[in-house]
């Protein structure tokens, strides 16, 4: 695809095998469930992945408390965030970092978030869920 002036490649920058669709580069692509899984494993996994956006919605909206509920949607904005940033990297600069130094870098964004905000009720006990 040409896009101002760039010829870029319908093919997800990630895996370079599927078509870059938002369902694929943030869900299913093995680049994506490999961090996926580190930032599922603090945020109570689901019994099944999902592999639609819907998916994601509903299993963030499910959880049993407002906090375990407040965490999950800090971890997908941060991870969405850090993918995109990734994308990017890796299509305008040919940088490609490795799944388990992208979630580094969520991990330590999210404690930095967490961190900042500890004086506010709803974030009392998210550091503690975090870092299990």
């Amino acid at each position: 695809t040409d896009y101002l002036g760039l010829q870029i490649s319908p093919l997800c920058p990630f895996c370079s095998i599927d078509l870059e669709t938002k369902d694929h580069i943030l869900l299913s692509c093995r680049f994506s469930i490999d961090v996926w899984k580190e930032v599922l494993f603090r945020c109570q996994p689901p019994t099944v992945h999902f592999l639609e956006w819907s998916e994601l919605l509903s299993w963030i909206r499910s959880s049993a408390s407002a906090k375990l509920t407040l965490l999950r949607k800090l971890a997908t904005q941060t991870l969405v965030f850090h993918f995109w940033k990734q994308r990017n990297n890796l299509i305008h600069n040919q940088i490609s970092i490795p799944a388990f130094l992208v979630f580094h870098e969520i991990d330590r964004e999210m404690k930095n978030i967490i961190s900042a905000r500890r004086l506010s009720k709803h974030f009392k006990s998210l550091m503690i869920m975090w870092l299990r």
